[in-house]
């Protein structure tokens, strides 16, 4: 069948940390080129839309629409704004996740806030996880922006926000609502923005417990690319098969599929 929509994952798939992916990058000017509408998908938190699309351009040669990037920190407002708790919060992150919730009226919160909010944090202290576990504790809604044990970077696999988020699960005794990606609250939304019907769009990712498990669970047909996560002597044991799975972007034919 012939794809009218495009959710594209961005690290290990369109740039593997600081390093380019050029089959990503030609990969999105194909879309561009035959006016396909797509919307960058990133469980990655620790930058803002803006920075996102300033990086995409000037480190990775694509030009992107500010509207074409929809990250976990905004899919977490749009869930926290969706349970309307108390505006309050105390959050582990970065920059991306901190101003996305400050920016839609949340105010820090480090004794009884409403809600914890956990994503990737390279500046992580005991501190910040004991602020959290008491908060936790004392019942606010524990979030974890994604799942993500590991990101792909060009130093090897790093400790992702879901480790960090596994851990105060285990301080707690509480489970995290995920909102990322294989979530069913970052692709329903993300699929509202885009317009398309979803049985006509592809979930383009490299990580099969994330990118393609987020197809997988919601119905999206998908296509696996063996440019990060996933590798090719994983693929035979998957416990359910993507619907493509590629070593290359470069390989996939808009015109056959």
């Amino acid at each position: 069948m012939s794809y009218k929509g495009y959710l594209i994952d961005l690290d290990g798939t369109i740039y593997k940390g600081k390093n380019r992916i050029p089959a990503g990058e030609r990969f999105v000017h194909a879309l561009q080129e035959r006016k396909l509408p797509y919307l960058f998908v990133t469980n990655n938190t620790t930058r803002r839309p803006e920075s996102v699309q300033t990086m995409l351009q000037e480190q990775f040669n694509i030009d992107t629409p500010l509207e074409t990037i929809y990250t976990a920190s905004l899919a977490t407002v749009d869930y926290m704004n969706q349970l309307g708790k108390a505006k309050t919060a105390y959050v582990i992150g970065e920059e991306g996740l901190k101003s996305a919730i400050l920016e839609a009226g949340y105010v820090e919160e480090t004794d009884n806030p409403a809600y914890v909010v956990v994503g990737l944090d390279t500046d992580l202290t005991y501190e910040k996880l004991t602020i959290a576990t008491l908060a936790i504790q004392k019942g606010a809604v524990f979030i974890g922006t994604n799942p993500d044990l590991n990101i792909p970077t060009e130093r090897g696999l790093l400790p992702g926000a879901g480790s960090l988020i596994a851990l105060l699960e285990a301080a707690t005794r509480v489970k995290a609502t995920f909102i990322g990606k294989p979530q069913a609250i970052i692709m329903d939304n993300a699929l509202s923005i885009l317009g398309t019907e979803r049985s006509e769009t592809l979930m383009v990712g490299d990580n099969y417990l994330t990118d393609i498990r987020a197809g997988i669970d919601n119905d999206f047909p998908t296509l696996l690319v063996l440019t990060g996560f996933t590798k090719p002597e994983e693929i035979a044991t998957l416990p359910v098969a993507p619907t493509h799975v590629l070593n290359s972007l470069d390989e996939w034919s808009f015109d056959e599929n």
